[in-house]
């Protein structure tokens, strides 16, 4: 596996961190990974190579206000825009994508793989620009609910009455501090994550994760979880692009599973054609980080390798 960094000029000059993993040849296909809230790229290192091992050209890219993107602009962690800055990001990311893509113009289109913020983010993606990739890989999302809804009115508030790039800790404690609350035995606030308590140790020893988000980074991520929940939005998504959506069935992001099975009805009843969900049980948050993760692995691999049937033409 060959690794080469790339920093992406986006539209408003701002550079993204991108790097390529490159397996030998023959090269199979692409998959591009978006990363989650308060963490980063090379987290997705172990997955990436795995993938490679099995002759995928992989790509991922940091996110406005986190890791070397954050670093490399001098930008703040946390925050990704004075405005609109949820499409923003969704714009950074589809110049990532082809930037990734510039010397592997023969292979397959991408498939995308986005987590947790980087879900809702693929979500977007899709809603712009489906025709330009083969599948989407949606893992550990949830649905756009109640409780998401007061929170973008209180995260609108803050950012007009405190500053939209003050650290939001009412936020981030409405938003996560219930997580626990199903585990029996609590050593870290972040043992929501995973069950294996060396990657949460990990993360929780990561400069670069963890960190406390601003008031405006909320108002962003929630209304762009509004945004892509929108049957009108969801209609623009090409109605044969396969999706996979992928949680732990112990993740509170997707409210233990019933979240991701809404989302999936929401495909469903909007007609797409090619719609799988699969739930791990046991497993939290961080499906990729959980213990037995070649479980994870392989079953990824295998909806990659899968090849999807036409649907019968009238001749």
């Amino acid at each position: 596996m060959n690794k080469t960094t790339l920093d992406v000029e986006s539209s408003d000059g701002h550079k993204i961190a991108v790097t390529v993993y490159t397996p030998q040849k023959p090269y199979v296909g692409h998959v591009h990974i978006f990363h989650g809230m308060a963490e980063h790229q090379e987290r997705y290192e172990d997955f990436a190579k795995f993938l490679t091992d099995h002759h995928y050209v992989v790509s991922t890219h940091d996110h406005r206000g986190h890791g070397a993107t954050a670093e490399n602009n001098d930008a703040q962690f946390g925050y990704f825009a004075y405005e609109n800055g949820f499409e923003v990001v969704v714009e950074d990311a589809h110049f990532a994508v082809q930037a990734a893509r510039a010397n592997f113009e023969d292979l397959p289109k991408p498939v995308i793989l986005g987590h947790s913020m980087g879900s809702f983010i693929a979500r977007r993606y899709i809603q712009h620009y489906s025709d330009e990739i083969s599948k989407v890989l949606i893992m550990g999302t949830g649905s756009f609910n109640a409780l998401h809804k007061a929170g973008l009115i209180v995260a609108k508030v803050l950012a007009k009455q405190k500053g939209p790039q003050v650290e939001a800790k009412l936020l981030e404690q409405l938003s996560f501090g219930t997580y626990n609350s199903r585990i029996s035995t609590v050593y870290s606030p972040s043992d929501w994550l995973s069950t294996d308590r060396d990657e949460v140790r990990k993360y929780d020893a990561d400069e670069r994760c963890g960190f406390t988000c601003t008031n405006q980074f909320y108002v962003d991520l929630l209304s762009g979880m509004q945004l892509v929940s929108k049957e009108s939005e969801i209609n623009k998504i090409r109605k044969d692009l396969p999706i996979l959506l992928i949680s732990g069935k112990e993740d509170p992001v997707g409210e233990y599973g019933k979240g991701v099975w809404r989302v999936a009805n929401q495909y469903y009843h909007a007609g797409f054609t090619h719609v799988a969900i699969h739930l791990f049980e046991n497993k939290r948050h961080e499906i990729l980080n959980e213990t037995n993760n070649e479980i994870v692995y392989k079953t990824i691999l295998k909806w990659l390798e899968k090849k999807v049937h036409e649907r019968a033409k009238a001749v």
